[in-house]
């Protein structure tokens, strides 16, 4: 396999490697760093790789064994919280505030749920992943997906629905 070949496969789902990555492990140049690890690692079995069905599944998950893995290690305890979310130009000021307030309150209500929640939350989502790839790449039955990703909504939904309602009686 030639590099012009390895990259049109790996190009299309690199960014949603990288995306999973932070939402597990939060910092940018952490989840930078899996994200070279994960393409290091196809990189270095590309003769392998048209042995897999989903290379873009096989990758996804290679990202969620490696995050898991660094959060385990030492290292773990040093990495930084930092969100950079979205921002609409053509808002008055009052009102960017209050998206940007209500979407930091998600991804702390997110980083709250337990990690098959977080994770599967991540992937369908966010990345968009259909529940049977999700439940491939998670070894997962596809009802125990649809079931988890039912209460971490839930939880969301009410955490930030009690936040939003603090002090209103």
């Amino acid at each position: 396999m030639t590099q012009t070949e390895f990259l049109n496969i790996v190009m299309p789902f690199k960014d949603k490697v990288f995306r999973l990555a932070k939402r597990l492990l939060v910092s940018t140049e952490e989840a930078e760093d899996a994200t070279q690890e994960v393409l290091l690692k196809l990189w270095n079995n590309k003769a392998r790789i048209e042995e897999y069905k989903n290379v873009e599944a096989f990758s996804m998950t290679m990202t969620k064994n490696f995050c898991y893995d660094k959060l385990k290690s030492k290292q773990a305890q040093n990495l930084k919280i930092v969100h950079s979310n979205y921002e609409e130009k053509n808002t008055p000021l009052h009102r960017q505030i209050e998206i940007n307030d209500s979407v930091s309150w998600v991804g702390r209500i997110i980083e709250e749920l337990p990690e098959q929640q977080r994770v599967i939350i991540q992937l369908r989502d966010i990345e968009e992943y259909d529940y049977d790839e999700i439940a491939k790449m998670l070894d997962m039955n596809n009802t125990a997906v649809r079931v988890t990703l039912s209460r971490a909504r839930k939880t969301i939904r009410e955490k930030l629905t009690k936040t939003h309602n603090y002090g209103v009686r």
